[in-house]
Order: C-alpha cells, then structure tokens, then sequence
C-alpha cells in the first residue's frame, strides 16, 4: 500500500516566514499555513494534520494558547516551536508544554528537513504504542495448529495462495474455531508481517461504545469524551484490521464499515472531516450472513464486499484427526506456563477426547486442557484427569454392545478409581495392592482387564 504523505501545518503570521518553511518541507510532507492561531485551530478541526510549525508570537492566540489546545485536543500531533529570538526561557516553557523541539527563526533549511522528520518518526513510534496496546493488554502468542486432516491442510494451502493480496477475506464458522487464529496467520503471510494487526471484537463491547472504538472520537463528542482518541480503523492503518462477529454488526453502524471499505476514510464521533486510511480488512463471522440479509439484519451490499475470499473453518468434530495434535501443543503451552513437568498424555485419555462433540470447539479443548495442567501434580495426563461428562460422551460414542451402560460405566469409574491409587503410590504394584487391601494378584488381573498394566510399563519407562 502506498504510504500516506504526512500534514504540516504552518503557523506563522509573517508570509515570508510561511512560504519559506513551505519550500523547505513540501518535497517530504502535504503543507498546510495558517497566518493566526484561530485560523489554525480551523485548519485543525477540517484537515488531518500530523506536524505543526507554530510561532510564538502571534496576533490575537499566542503561539503558548494553541500549543495548550492542540495537545489538550490533538495529543498525537507533533509540535516544533518557532521564535524570533533565541531564548532559553520560552524554549524551557515550549518543551514543558509539550512540544518536541524549539527553533529560532534564523534556521538551517536542512537541519529543520531533519527535525520535522524526526518529529515524524516520533509519532510513528508513539501511533506503534498505541497500536500494541490496542491489540493486547498483555501479549501472549499465539498459532494457528496445522494438524494431518484434510480439512486443514486445504485452508493452509488457500492462505498461502491469497495472503500476499490486500483483497478483503471473510472466515466463515462456528465459535471456537480459531478464526482469530487463522487471521493472524495471514497477517504474519501477508506482504508486510511487520505492520499492525489490529483485533477487534465486536460482539465484546458494548452497543453505545462501537462506532467510537472503531472510528475514534473528537473531545466532547459526547459525555465522557475527555480527549480525542484514535479509531481501530487509524491504528490499523498500513496493517490488517480483524474484525470478529461482523455479523452482530448494528445495520447502522455496516454503512460507515462500507464506507470505510469502498472509499478508503473514515470519520470520526464529532469529526467533520473523513479521515483517509488504508488497511487490509479480514472479518469474521459465527452468523448465517446469507440468511441475516434475507431477513434484513444485514446489508447485501456490504456482504458482497466482505466476501471477496471466503474460508470457513471446520468445527473441531469435523477435524477430529487433529485432536490429539492440538491436545499435545496445548499441555506444551500450559504446561511451560504453569512451570510444570508434564511429559504426555496417554493414548485411551486422547481416544475419550475424540470421542466427544466439542460444542465449543478448539477454544472449549484448550480450556479443559488448561485447567487439567492448571491442577494436576502427576507427569501423565490419563484418563481420570477428565471430567465425568467425557466418559459418558465416550460410552455413548461406542453405541450398542453386550454390556449394557451401568455395566460400562461400572468399569470406567473402577479404571479411573485404580490408576489414582497407583499414581498415590508412584505406580508401585505391591504398594498399591496393600493400600487397596486387595491381593495383589487380584490387582495384577485388574489391570490387564482394564488395559491399565501397558500405561504403567510406560509411565515407568517416562
């Protein structure tokens, strides 16, 4: 994407002083002059200034008033202060204010080209801050999984063909599926890995407060509005802009979205000028959108728009062969984060979690996994580690048989009560045997009718 030339605003009220800096910066920069400090702050209220040159000494507003308003209500605007004379004083007072640097008039063309560059490059490192913190309030890391089913190898393979273009792609499926995940994946792809990614949950924030996390508002726009603040849409700018749960999107709210994404601007609560942007846009949605245009809830014409490349993501019961690769890569990440020493998960404890519907999905997996890890003190994740719903999910799986299922769900409950007692006693048979007050060759048969002897030969042997 081509990068967006930054706004300098000229405040001077010598023309000659005006068109002077105007020479020296507008090869770089889109240049902008104002003769008084009112007329500045209406520059400011219509145009998207990012730099301003501002003269201290000015009829009607000084230059230290509109210094005062701009950072009061501009804060990523950038000021460098201009002086007649050289005088520390008025440059101490400038830089307190808030300013990024101070000049006297009698300056060095190129040295002012270097320092309104730099100014910028400040304000670009300041904007990457605040996209960081609008993207997470304490980063975790985070992968898209790419197990051995077929489902995901053909999703992996799409992203590979699409994620270097900036047309806008729509990932399709249930919740839980990992579309945040996918997206990211993309981003990292796309021709620019280093530029911002910036999420947005759009089901998560309250109604009243949508359109100004997405379109940033002016100070008093509206109770509560101390400050200006940025837009998701101008974080993102240059980067990716993930939008989750678009379909819970207010029908109000989708005509600013299609704006933003046919004319490339967006405007702010309270602004009264658009705002030109650039970003690539990826959506996500749990919501049947063809059905939500039928029934009016969503605009066809910005469906068309979303689904440009469409990728819908499989529910976990639909990618089930990838169940026990997520599995292990989840206790690794648990298992480093609770500073554990969790060696694996046993192989009967992975075929009862295949077994099971997974409503919630991946996300539903993790968690469960999350708290297994969280609590567990033994080295092996087995089958007692589960909750009682996943064994009666794995009962009914196995369907008809000649047991009946009290009869099955007897010897699940006696499995999972006997691996307990030989993990108490450190997988220690004899010891296991006296504690149970069971002969020990009666333990021995138990354990190889309840295909318990092989877990233990390999928890040993870990």
């Amino acid at each position: 994407m081509p990068e967006r030339r930054k706004t300098v605003l000229i405040v001077d009220d010598d023309e000659g002083m005006r068109d002077t800096l105007s020479a020296v910066l507008r090869h770089d920069f889109r240049v902008l002059k104002a003769a008084t400090g009112e007329a500045a702050l209406q520059i400011m209220e219509k145009e998207d200034v990012d730099l301003m040159m501002l003269d201290v000494r000015l009829p009607g507003i000084n230059g230290f008033e509109v210094l005062k308003i701009v950072k009061e209500n501009y804060s990523y605007v950038e000021v460098i202060v201009i002086s007649a004379i050289k005088d520390l004083d008025t440059a101490v007072e400038a830089m307190r204010q808030g300013a990024y640097h101070y000049i006297s008039k009698d300056f060095d063309p190129e040295g002012v080209r270097t320092l309104v560059s730099n100014a910028s490059e400040r304000q670009d490192l300041s904007r990457h801050v605040m996209r960081l913190k609008a993207e997470v309030a304490e980063h975790t890391e985070r992968e898209f999984i790419v197990g051995p089913s077929r489902a995901t190898r053909d999703i992996i393979d799409l992203v590979h063909k699409i994620a270097k273009l900036s047309a806008t792609v729509l990932i399709l499926g249930e919740s839980g599926t990992g579309k945040e995940l996918l997206a990211r994946l993309i981003h990292r792809e796309s021709a620019d890995p280093s530029s911002p990614f910036v999420p947005v949950n759009l089901a998560a924030i309250p109604k009243e407060l949508v359109e100004s996390t997405l379109f940033g508002h002016e100070k008093g726009s509206f109770t509560g509005a101390i400050r200006q603040q940025l837009g998701k849409f101008e974080l993102a700018s240059a980067g990716t802009l993930f939008l989750d749960e678009v379909g819970d999107l207010r029908i109000e709210l989708q005509a600013k979205l299609l704006r933003a994404i046919q004319e490339g601007e967006i405007e702010r609560v309270g602004g009264t000028h658009p705002i030109k942007t650039e970003f690539r846009l990826i959506a996500a949605t749990n919501v049947d959108l063809d059905k939500a245009v039928k029934e009016g809830r969503f605009r066809e014409d910005l469906y068309y728009r979303l689904n440009v490349i469409p990728i819908r993501m499989p529910a976990l019961r639909d990618r089930i062969e990838d169940l026990p690769e997520l599995a292990r890569f989840f206790i690794r990440r648990y298992d480093q984060k609770f500073r554990k020493n969790i060696q694996g998960i046993a192989e009967s404890t992975l075929k009862i979690l295949s077994s099971y519907w997974w409503p919630g999905n991946i996300r539903e997996l993790e968690n469960l996994i999350e708290r297994i890890v969280a609590v567990t003190d033994k080295d092996w994740i087995t089958d007692e580690d589960l909750p009682y719903e996943l064994h009666v999910a794995q009962l009914d799986a196995e369907g008809p048989s000649s047991e009946n299922l009290l009869e099955r769900a007897v010897t699940t409950f006696e499995r999972n009560f006997l691996i307990r007692a030989l993990e108490k006693s450190s997988w220690n048979v004899t010891a296991t045997a006296r504690s149970l007050g069971i002969p020990l060759s009666t333990l021995k048969f138990k354990m190889d009718r309840l295909e318990i002897r092989e877990l233990a030969r390999k928890i040993r042997g870990s």
